[in-house]
C-alpha cells in the first residue's frame, strides 16, 4: 500500500555500485536542504541561503468513478493446511508484504511465515517464506538485491527478495523509482506484476473531521498526515479531483486554499502523529506565492488503513471516514511483483505459487473455518495482535470511536482465479481494472511531483498476464462467464442513491444536431472508460445538457439520446465492468453553465456531466 519515497528512497537506501554516486550527491542535497530549514526558521544563515519558490497548489487530475469487482467463492474448499514448515529441497522463495487484509488467501495457501505441510503452497510446489516489510524504500532495495545477484550468476540468488506485494494504485511510481535501476543490468532484470492476492474494500481510507464529509470545501487549510504518493495519498487525491479542490505538493508550505500534507514514515506513523498531536510552523503560500507570514499548523487528517484506521479511532477519535477504497472500490488490487528475467526462468513455481494464491482465496471465501485459520497465520506472519482481530477488520466494521463517534474499520476482500481474470480484463466483456488504476495514479502522481517523478513505464512494459492465464488454464478456467456460480457483486439498485461522491463535465463533442460522436470524441470517451474503472461501490447517472439553439422539446430529446449514446457506448465497450449501474437523465437547455448569448457559453453547456453517487 505504499510505493512513496520511490525515486528518492529507492536510490538512497541501496547499497549498489552504479547508485553510489547518486547516493552521495543526494546526501550533500539533504545537508543543502538542512541549511535551507534553518534558516527559514529563522536561524542566523537566513541572510545567506535565499528561499526556494513556493509550489503552486493545483486541483489533482483523474476523473470518474467506475466498478467494483469480487466474485463469489466456488464452494469447494481446500483441506487446511498443517502448522509444521515443510522440509523442501526446492529454493526458498521470499516474499514480502505489508500488514493487509487482502492477503488472507495467501496467508491459507501458505500455512504460516514458511509454507507448511498439506498446504495449497506445498501442493503446487511452492517454497515460500512471508516477511513484513511496511517500508516500500526497503522493497525496493531487496529486489534490486536479487536482481543484480542474478546478473552475477546466481540462479538462485540467497540475497534480496523474489517477490514483494503492494497496492496496484501505486505501483507507477514505485515501478517509476525502481525499473530504471534494474533496467541498467539489463531489459529482462525489470519488475514485472504477476498476479493479485485481493482487493482493499474500505480499509484504506482518508479519514477527517465529518464536516469534510459534508462539505469537502472545509477541507481547505486541512493538515493530513501520510505516506505520499501511494495508495492512501491516492485516494484523497481522487477525493479532490472529485470534487474540484486544490492539493498542495509542498510539505514545507501551507496554503489556507488546499489540502495540505505531512510526509510520514509508514501508515502507522501516519496514525501516530494525529494522535500525538502532531503540529508544525509553515510559510504561509497562496497562487504560489510566499505571503511572508508563518503559521503553526496541527495535523488533523489522515491516509492509513488497518491496522492503521483502528489505532486512530480506539486511541483518540474524532476522525470519520471520508472516502475508503469501499467507495473507490476499483482502486487498489493488491499486485504481486517480481523480477522478469528469474520468474521465466522458473515459470512453474510462479505458476504453482500463483495457483496456491488464488485457490486460497477462492476457500476464504468459500469457509468461514479458512477464514478464521487466515486470520491465526496473520497474527503470525504480521506478529500482531490475533485472529479475532484480523478476520473482524477483513470483513470490515462501523463501530464508536474514543470519542462515541461511529467509524467505518477494515474491509477488504481476497481474489480467486475469477478475480484475476476481471481485474487483468482476461474475462469475456470486463477492462483492464489494473491498467486503469496504474495510469489514473500514475498520471496523479507525475502531475504533483513533475520533478521527483517526472514519468512512469507504460503498463504495457511492467504487467505480464501469462502466468495468471496459464493458471486459469490449468484449473480449466476457460472464462469467468463460462464459470457456474459465478458473477459480479453489484450495488443494490433497489436501494436509494446516497451523497454525490462527484460531479464532472465531460466535453464528448456530438456531430450537429444528431447523437452520434463526432471523429475528436473518441479520445474523450477512452478517457472516461479508463478512469470509470476505478471505484464501484456506486451507481453513475450521465445527465445531457443541450444549448438553447432550436425547440426546447427538441433539446430536451437531443440531450437524452446523447446520454444514453455515452451510457451504452460504456456497457458495449465493457458490459462487465458497466451493465446494470448506469442511468440517464435529460435536461436539455433548462441547466446552462454559461449565457447562451455568445459561442463559447453555447459551446459549454452542451455537455455530457457523468454523476457517481454512493448506495446507502
Amino acid at each position: 500500500m505504499e510505493a512513496q519515497r520511490t525515486i528518492l528512497g529507492g536510490i538512497t537506501t541501496m547499497k549498489l555500485k552504479p547508485a553510489g554516486k547518486i547516493a552521495i550527491f543526494l546526501v550533500i542535497l539533504g545537508i543543502l536542504f538542512g541549511g535551507y530549514r534553518m534558516a527559514t526558521s529563522g536561524g542566523n544563515l537566513g541572510a545567506l541561503i535565499p528561499q526556494k519558490p513556493a509550489q503552486e497548489s493545483v486541483v489533482p487530475s483523474g476523473g470518474e468513478l467506475g466498478t467494483r469487482r469480487n466474485t463469489p467463492g466456488s464452494g469447494t474448499t481446500a483441506q487446511m493446511p498443517g502448522a509444521t514448515p515443510i522440509r523442501s529441497s526446492k529454493p526458498e522463495i521470499r516474499y514480502l508484504l505489508w500488514a493487509w487484509n487482502s492477503q488472507m488467501g495467501l496467508m491459507f495457501a501458505n500455512g504460516g511465515p514458511k509454507t507448511t505441510e498439506g498446504s495449497l503452497m506445498a501442493k503446487y510446489g511452492a517454497n515460500v517464506s512471508l516477511v513484513r516489510q511496511d517500508d516500500p524504500a526497503k522493497m525496493q532495495e531487496e529486489l534490486v538485491a536479487f536482481a543484480q545477484e542474478l546478473k552475477n550468476g546466481q540462479s538462485q540468488p540467497q540475497k534480496g527478495a523474489h517477490f514483494v506485494a503492494i497496492m496496484g494504485d501505486g505501483a507507477a511510481a514505485f515501478l517509476a523509482g525502481i525499473n530504471p535501476i534494474l533496467e541498467r543490468l539489463g531489459p529482462q532484470y525489470r519488475a514485472k506484476v504477476v498476479g493479485s492476492a485481493g482487493y482493499s474494500y474500505g480499509e484504506d481510507k482518508f479519514m477527517g473531521p465529518e464536516e469534510w464529509k459534508i462539505n469537502p470545501a472545509k477541507s481547505k487549510g486541512g493538515l493530513v498526515a501520510g505516506y505520499l504518493r501511494d495508495g492512501d495519498w491516492n485516494i484523497a487525491q481522487k477525493w479532490l479531483a472529485d470534487n474540484g479542490l486544490k492539493n498542495n505538493p509542498d510539505e514545507t508550505t501551507w496554503d489556507p486554499d488546499a489540502l495540505n500534507w505531512v510526509n510520514a514514515n509508514d501508515y502507522i506513523d501516519a496514525g501516530e502523529k494525529y494522535i500525538a498531536g502532531y503540529s508544525e510552523t509553515r510559510d504561509v503560500v497562496r497562487n504560489g506565492k510566499r505571503t511572508g507570514e508563518k503559521k503553526k499548523i496541527t495535523v488533523n487528517g489522515v491516509v492509513t488503513w488497518t491496522p492503521g484506521d483502528v489505532n486512530v479511532a480506539k486511541r483518540k477519535g474524532g476522525l470519520v471516514s471520508i472516502v475508503s477504497t469501499r467507495e473507490y472500490s476499483g482502486q487498489m488490487p493488491n499486485t504481486i511483483i517480481g523480477i522478469d528475467k528469474w520468474m521465466k526462468d522458473n515459470r512453474s513455481t510462479v505458476e504453482g505459487m500463483l495457483r496456491a494464491i488464488v485457490e486460497g482465496g477462492d476457500t476464504v471465501k468459500s469457509s468461514e473455518n479458512a477464514m478464521y485459520k487466515s486470520g491465526e497465520i496473520s497474527a503470525q506472519v504480521y506478529n500482531e495482535e490475533d485472529a479475532d482481530y484480523w478476520v473482524k477488520y477483513a470483513k470490515g466494521v462501523t463501530e464508536p470511536d474514543k470519542t462515541g463517534l461511529m467509524v467505518e474499520l477494515g474491509g477488504s476482500y481476497v481474489n480467486n482465479i475469477q478475480d484475476n481474470l476481471l481485474l487483468y480484463g482476461l474475462a469475456p466483456g470486463s477492462t483492464n481494472l489494473f491498467a486503469a488504476t496504474y495510469t489514473v495514479f500514475g498520471d496523479i502522481v507525475v502531475q504533483q511531483y513533475p520533478k521527483l517523478v517526472p514519468s512512469y513505464p507504460p503498463v504495457g512494459q511492467v504487467l505480464d498476464t501469462s502466468y495468471i492465464k496459464n493458471v486459469a488454464a490449468a484449473m480449466n478456467v476457460k472464462s469467468v462467464a463460462a464459470t457456474e456460480g459465478v458473477g459480479i457483486v453489484r450495488p443494490d439498485t433497489r436501494k436509494p442513491a446516497g451523497e454525490v461522491l462527484s460531479r464532472r463535465i465531460w466535453r464528448i463533442t456530438f456531430n450537429t444536431g444528431q447523437a452520434s460522436f463526432s471523429g475528436s470524441a473518441q479520445g474523450v470517451l477512452a478517457k472516461l472508460l479508463r478512469e470509470s474503472a476505478i471505484a464501484g461501490n456506486t451507481r453513475i447517472e450521465v445527465q445531457g445538457h443541450t444549448d438553447n439553439v432550436g425547440d426546447a422539446e427538441e433539446n430536451m430529446a437531443l440531450s437524452e439520446a446523447r446520454a444514453f449514446a455515452v451510457k451504452n457506448w460504456l456497457e458495449k465497450q465493457a458490459p462487465a465492468n458497466f451493465r446494470g449501474r448506469i442511468s440517464v437523465q435529460a435536461f436539455g437547455e433548462t441547466k446552462p453553465l454559461a449565457p447562451n448569448t455568445s459561442e463559447a457559453g453555447k459551446a459549454q453547456n452542451r455537455r455530457v456531466e457523468v454523476v457517481v453517487l454512493g448506495v446507502r
